[in-house]
């Protein structure tokens, strides 16, 4: 596998990781007992961290993206092991028909 192949993984990786971690930590203003501005939405987060956010989607990234390269490498999960519907049917026989 190419290096530039592994990079544009992590990024995917990286996007995944940071949308399933956004929720995670978040409080609104109600559950941390701060005062809402007026017309502020209810679920407006009180204390957003982009950068701890960041920074626990790199690492997570980096698993993923290890897990995935090393899969890539021994062959752990192959496609094959994916098919649920077994076996295709053949084209060719049903043409005969």
């Amino acid at each position: 596998m190419k290096w530039t192949s592994v990079v544009a993984i992590y990024c995917l990786f990286w996007v995944v990781s940071a949308f399933v971690l956004l929720p995670f930590g978040v409080r609104t203003h109600d559950e941390a007992g701060i005062e809402k501005i007026p017309g502020q939405a209810e679920s407006a987060p009180a204390n957003f961290k982009p950068g701890k956010v960041a920074i626990r989607a790199t690492f997570l990234a980096a698993v993923l993206c290890a897990a995935f390269v090393a899969n890539y490498i021994y062959g752990w999960i192959v496609p094959q092991d994916l098919n649920i519907f077994g076996e295709p049917p053949n084209f060719e026989e049903h043409m005969k028909n």
